[in-house]
């Protein structure tokens, strides 16, 4: 695939072809991706209109924003208002509702809301600022280096006004839930391009060790079609494996500098997922040699118990036990305009996507 030009008109053919007759060969699978820009993309390319009927791609927990649970909005936003305090956050999380109201909504009201686009941008912000400045530390594998090289940066520089409120969340310990769960009955999955870069193949041994294959794939078309025809393979052949479909980006091994920088300043912990309950050891938090920028010890935070709007059915979505387009709010009371629940505001949420392209074969 990597040898291929990604506007190979024959080439996308040839993998739609080849996936057509390994889907004679199997009975129904159903594949689950677990990165927000497969989901986007899968939607924007129409890959769902290229499969087999027996072929069925599924979303799962892919979108950090998503996942992120209400409370800690909450949390977050009552620091502005209350104690004034800059809250420093990425633009995605702006609109996501928490149990009471937005940052979007306490920045109207006049609260300090500023939207960055990373945590180098807090750092400027606070060096700027006369005021506590906490950054909103949210996402997976991908953007945990970032942070925690602000961090390091922050510890170094000996800024004492900004610290970190964290909810970062681990992939491969979710996929070990969602494995554990045989309602879903998946098949095999798609991994996340970006995480795998950092986390390498080695990281997916849960997946192995569930006897179910994955295939790391990234974002064009013809990454995405060769990824399902991988996984088709797999499954065709009875093998339990972790295949490698994005070469050029992911190394074997991942990023070990990044993770060694990870595993400086952060340690596992068990943590809430929005919509899915808390799953041990599938979070971070701050080691107690950085706890003078844990937001959580300066301002006593913590996070509580998750709770989902009333009819919203993004819990059930993120699991990928059921289509967005199954949720009695989606496309009505739930809109990009309007939204009630995570996966309709985040532009990597599954329902956003489906709003947006239609999920329809």
């Amino acid at each position: 695939m990597d040898s291929v030009a990604f506007n190979d008109p024959a080439a996308a053919r040839a993998l739609v072809n080849t996936i057509a007759g390994l889907a004679r060969r199997l009975p129904e699978v159903r594949l689950m991706e677990v990165c927000g820009t497969h989901t986007m993309e899968i939607g924007r390319l129409g890959i769902r209109q290229l499969l087999p009927d027996s072929v069925r791609l599924i979303s799962g927990p892919g979108c950090p924003v998503c996942v992120t649970p209400a409370a800690y909005i909450d949390a977050a936003a009552e620091l502005a208002v209350s104690q004034g305090v800059c809250i420093a956050t990425f633009g995605d999380l702006f609109r996501v509702p928490g149990n009471r109201r937005s940052f979007a909504q306490v920045k109207a009201a006049g609260a300090g809301i500023e939207v960055v686009a990373s945590p180098r941008a807090a750092l400027d912000l606070a060096r700027k600022s006369s005021g506590e400045v906490v950054f909103t530390a949210v996402g997976f594998e991908t953007t945990i280096p970032a942070t925690a090289a602000a961090v390091k940066a922050a510890a170094s520089e000996g800024i004492t006004n900004l610290s970190f409120f964290v909810a970062h969340r681990l992939v491969p310990p979710a996929l070990d839930v969602l494995l554990a769960d045989s309602s879903l009955r998946i098949s095999g999955f798609l991994l996340p391009g970006h995480v795998s870069a950092i986390v390498g193949a080695g990281a997916y041994g849960t997946l192995i060790r569930r006897g179910v294959p994955g295939v790391i794939t990234g974002f064009e078309a013809l990454d995405i079609l060769a990824g399902i025809c991988g996984l088709l393979g797999l499954l065709a052949g009875n093998e339990v494996a972790i295949k490698n479909e994005y070469t050029r980006v992911v190394p074997e091994d991942g990023n070990p500098a990044a993770r060694r920088l990870m595993e400086e300043v952060y340690e596992p912990c068990d943590a809430i997922w929005r919509g899915i309950g808390m799953l041990p050891q599938s979070g971070l938090r701050l080691r107690p040699e950085f706890a003078a920028f844990d937001a959580s010890v300066r301002y006593g935070l913590k996070e509580q118990g998750d709770e989902m709007p009333e009819g919203c059915g993004c819990g059930r979505v993120l699991k990928g036990l059921i289509p967005p387009e199954e949720c009695l709010l989606f496309g009505a009371a739930c809109t990009p305009e309007n939204p009630v629940g995570p996966c309709m505001v985040s532009s990597e949420g599954s329902c956003a996507a489906a709003f947006k392209y239609g999920g329809a074969r």
